[in-house]
């Protein structure tokens, strides 16, 4: 997937549409957006908010000086994904066309792999007690559809792409900007890619 920081307004629509899509319980979040102040004299420490995840909106502008912009986040669909590897009984794999799933029939909601997570981004599903996470909604993407928070962000700041396809646009985007993707350092393969990535969220 590819997110377009410059697009993100923090509307949250991302957020309640994934919602509604997965069934996902109250005060739990399979993506959300998190707003970032960095004041021009602390570039190393910006101040982050994530209330409800943006699903509800922000707080009020931030005075003064520096600069604000959003950051949607959501499970990396990781290539070499510490979650799958640390599963003892294999419920958390990853697909052949690359997606990173948990199957609850086996998931013994031990939450290992929500402590290996380096994103942040699995959660205990108190309805389930088993792992739950983004899906890249695999009932949809398997269906020729998009993901439901790709569908419902105004901007088009989310833009599913497919990665084996050759003639996909995702290419040439990937070659003409400055893409990057979270925590590099961890060496994931995460198939994330944030354009215009602040060096303060990395």
């Amino acid at each position: 997937m590819i997110i377009d920081i410059e697009k993100c307004i923090g509307c949250g629509n991302c957020v309640r549409a994934c919602e509604a899509e997965n069934d996902v319980p109250p005060g739990y979040f399979r993506t959300w957006v998190e707003r970032y102040h960095v004041e021009d004299y602390d570039l190393e420490h910006p101040q982050v908010d994530s209330p409800n995840g943006g699903h509800d909106g922000f707080p009020e502008k931030y005075d003064g000086t520096g600069k604000t912009f959003f950051v949607p986040k959501m499970c990396n669909h990781c290539v070499d994904s510490p979650c799958v590897q640390v599963c003892p009984v294999g419920a958390t794999f990853r697909s052949e066309d690359g997606i990173v799933l948990v199957d609850e029939k086996y998931c013994l909601g031990c939450r290992y792999c929500i402590q290996a997570c380096p994103y942040g981004c699995r959660f205990l599903n108190p309805k389930k007690n088993t792992a739950d996470k983004c899906s890249l909604c695999y009932h949809r993407i398997t269906k020729g559809l998009t993901t439901a928070c790709c569908e419902a962000c105004p901007t088009a700041a989310r833009v599913l792409a497919d990665l084996k396809n050759p003639k996909d646009p995702v290419h040439e985007f990937l070659r003409t900007h400055c893409v990057q993707v979270l925590k590099p350092h961890m060496a994931t393969g995460a198939k994330a890619f944030y354009n215009n990535l602040d060096g303060s969220v990395r």
